[in-house]
């Protein structure tokens, strides 16, 4: 009998891929704005960060507030030169990351049907709702959990109400997922394990943590076909 009742998947950049297409919108949001000023003076990266961090309260996460922020920073490292064309450009960017293809990483389908041997799944994800369900919906993995939760913050509080609601003691969860801040500090604070999935882009903020690598019940894992070794490296301690 397995040590967890409940094995949770992060969806973003842990089931397919996501950051990618946002550093793409940002290498060419710099290129738009980098016809009105020198980015080597401006540091038009450090400040659309230091905006979309601002702006994260109001917007949550996601493109929708990536173009936003986006637009806000544009219009201020311009001097409110930047054009309306160019405003319309940064509009697209947010278009076109909310419709990108929804590619699976691969063996994250075999990982899904091993972990599912033992213990029931959960997906775990932040950002726009809508956004958020249409990318499940067109993965096709909708089907592998029986409970999905989207939330607007994954935090201590966000996972334990969950967890109330899945009637799952902490320590009887383990999460996987690829950012330590949303999927793994929180869930380890609560007592559960966490299994790191790292991507090979990960968002600034996202970098943002006090995870202890050597944590017990934590495994630090390089593909989707090492989960089902890692949950039992978990199971066994």
């Amino acid at each position: 009998m397995s040590t967890f009742d409940l094995i949770g998947f992060d969806a973003d950049d842990t089931l397919w891929h996501s950051e990618v297409y946002f550093r793409r919108a940002h290498a060419e949001f710099e290129r738009i704005v980098g016809h009105y000023v020198d980015l080597s003076d401006m540091r038009a990266h450090e400040h659309l960060l230091e905006v979309e961090r601002r702006n994260i309260k109001l917007f949550g996460y996601g493109a929708k507030g990536m173009c936003l922020s986006m637009i806000e920073t544009a219009i201020a490292l311009t001097d409110e030169r930047i054009s309306g064309a160019d405003v319309h450009r940064l509009v697209q960017l947010g278009k076109d990351v909310l419709t990108h293809p929804i590619e699976l990483l691969p063996g994250i389908a075999e990982a899904l049907d091993a972990a599912a041997t033992l213990a029931p799944l959960l997906l775990i994800t932040k950002g726009d709702l809508f956004h958020q369900e249409s990318k499940i919906a067109v993965s096709g993995l909708q089907s592998v959990f029986p409970r999905i939760e989207i939330v607007s913050e994954k935090d201590q509080a966000a996972y334990a109400r969950v967890l109330r609601e899945c009637h799952v003691r902490p320590e009887r969860f383990v999460m996987v997922g690829n950012s330590l801040r949303s999927d793994i500090e929180p869930v380890l604070a609560l007592g559960g394990a966490g299994v790191h999935m790292p991507y090979h882009v990960t968002w600034a903020l996202e970098n943002e943590h006090a995870v202890d690598h050597a944590h017990a019940r934590l495994r630090v894992i390089a593909a989707p076909s090492e989960v089902p070794a890692a949950l039992r490296s978990l199971d066994a301690a």
